[in-house]
């Protein structure tokens, strides 16, 4: 069994830090949480890394909201509930699309430059989307122009302190309510870091695989601690493989937006030849899901590693002004989209399970909210659609905030760690360690899975239990024992939910199954999995 902390430690000899609201993580939920947390409170805000390293930074396409007089509210809630696969939570879906645009204001309030045209801003449409509505920045650098203007605000904010270079190891707790966070320093040194509330804003789990669009630090952490501390964690089955990233001798896998597609571009294989009539008829705008299942599977039948984008016969002018960060990528590699047709393969991208929370990021322990990607809102389902993520994250931590502004002062204390001796760590075996979990997700828990495999993927992480066993102190080790967590919980889930739906397909069971699997799954640490009917009710 997972232990309650990673580490050992005696809350009683180590500093005190306090604070009203602590945020842990960056990107776009943690940035946003924090500035509007610091109109009213103080905010302690925790990086693993620096603000810039989030999956909000390299978030291509966009974000998805409501401003054209052509769309509406029900059109996204559509959308969004049918690329859910019926898992989504329709009051979440209403809460997204209704106070999606406000949001989209506060962003531009807060510094934002989407592009425009003509005077108005300009609209693009993603696959499984029924019409333009996604908000962009510099063509394709929509997520890192949010991150510029966000951290230029909170590092101006002086009710705002920022640690960057800090590790939170565990979450503190007493009597079923989240007291702080246990934090440990650049120089190795920890502290005990007490608050009103604690959001967790620690991003995704990209890092579980082999192949992945996201960046380094994307190790499961927030989903880790919450399962340690005892949180509900909820659909963590379902995982969005985006289908076009970069596959190209020498280049990391980068992503290639879903936009690219949605500016007209072909998927052809080895051959040359268009293939998603044959698997949808929403051709290269499918769910994303349905695209990356076919692109794997016309890999499979053309013997090859890749398939290839097209987008050559678009004018040069509209591919390098709408895309001129893939455009220039690309180039590095000696690949011009205006002229080739581009390689790409699925990649690991987007996590749509979490920490479960209400419609005001409340998890199901007190004081503790969770925003982004690390939250499980009701919002994606089983299957994410396109540019919902960002509005997600603030419309959610706007709401967070709100809760938090009524919430009273709390004892800030909390229970002591483990007292037990833990042997050394064997830091010189991670980096095979690590490499072995994401081969072995991608063969087990992949775009396909089956009984047989996951049981074997399960087998092979249960062996890697020993690793609580050990003084894990270096970030390495302890990002390891996270992902070593969720590669537990997505592979439990993964076997549980015997069925195919969304992000999670089986095999052995290729239909989706309403009458026995419309249902969440629900993993806890202390009770184990059950699931939960999609509206609430046990």
């Amino acid at each position: 069994m997972i232990p309650r902390y990673v580490v050992d430690f005696d809350l009683d000899k180590l500093p005190r830090i306090e604070t009203d609201v602590i945020v842990i993580g960056a990107g776009i939920a943690g940035l946003y949480t924090a500035l509007k947390s610091s109109e009213t409170k103080r905010v302690l805000m925790i990086t693993k890394k620096s603000l810039f390293d989030s999956n909000t930074r390299y978030a291509q396409g966009g974000i998805a909201a409501v401003i054209s007089d052509e769309d509406s509210p029900d059109f996204l809630a559509q959308d969004t509930l049918i690329a859910g696969a019926g898992l989504c939570e329709a009051a979440a879906v209403d809460v997204l699309v209704h106070e999606g645009p406000h949001g989209v204001q506060e962003l531009i309030r807060y510094g934002t430059n989407f592009d425009e045209e003509d005077g108005q801003y300009a609209l693009t449409k993603e696959g499984a989307h029924s019409q333009r509505r996604i908000l962009h920045a510099n063509g394709d650098a929509t997520g890192y122009e949010i991150v510029r203007a966000l951290a230029e605000k909170v590092k101006s904010d002086q009710t705002i302190e920022l640690w960057d270079d800090h590790f939170v190891l565990d979450l503190l707790t007493e009597n079923g309510e989240c007291r702080g966070a246990l934090v440990q320093k650049p120089d190795g040194s920890r502290v005990a870091v007490f608050g009103q509330a604690t959001i967790l804003c620690t991003g995704g789990t990209g890092q579980l695989y082999r192949y992945t669009t996201n960046p380094e630090v994307a190790t499961g952490d927030g989903v880790a601690m919450a399962y340690r501390a005892g949180a509900d964690i909820r659909d963590m089955e379902f995982n969005q493989f985006h289908p076009t990233s970069l596959c190209y001798p020498g280049a990391p896998r980068f992503l290639i937006s879903e936009a690219v597609r949605g500016e007209g571009a072909y998927l052809r294989n080895i051959r040359g030849d268009r293939f998603m009539e044959n698997y949808h008829p929403q051709l290269e705008l499918a769910p994303r899901d349905v695209v990356a299942r076919a692109i794997l599977s016309e890999m499979e039948s053309t013997k090859s590693t890749y398939v290839y984008i097209d987008i050559t016969h678009e004018s040069p002018e509209l591919i390098q002004h709408r895309f001129p960060t893939i455009y220039e990528y690309c180039l590095r590699y000696g690949l011009d989209m205006t002229t080739d047709w581009i390689p790409v393969a699925p990649a690991a991208h987007y996590m749509m399970g979490g920490v479960k929370t209400d419609l005001h990021g409340q998890t199901s322990i007190k004081r503790l909210f969770a925003c982004g990607e690390a939250s499980s809102t009701g919002v994606h389902g089983a299957n994410r659609l396109a540019s919902n993520s960002l509005s997600e994250a603030i419309v959610f931590g706007q709401r967070i905030v709100d809760v938090i502004n009524e919430l009273s002062p709390n004892q800030l204390t909390a229970d002591n760690g483990p007292a037990t001796e833990r042997q050394a760590a064997l830091t010189g075996a991670l980096i095979e360690r690590r490499l072995k979990l994401q081969k072995g997700m991608v063969r087990y828990t992949g775009l396909r899975r089956d009984r047989e495999g996951l049981l074997k993927g399960l087998e092979d992480l249960r062996k890697q239990l020993p690793l609580f066993q050990l003084c894990l102190s270096k970030r390495e080790e302890l990002e390891y024992a996270n992902l070593l967590t969720c590669a537990l919980l997505v592979t439990e889930a993964a076997l549980n939910r015997e069925e195919s739906r969304g992000g999670h397909y089986r095999e052995d069971y290729p239909q989706k199954d309403d009458l026995n699997w419309h249902v969440h799954t629900i993993l806890n640490r202390e009770k184990g999995i059950r699931t939960e009917r999609v509206d609430g009710d046990v």
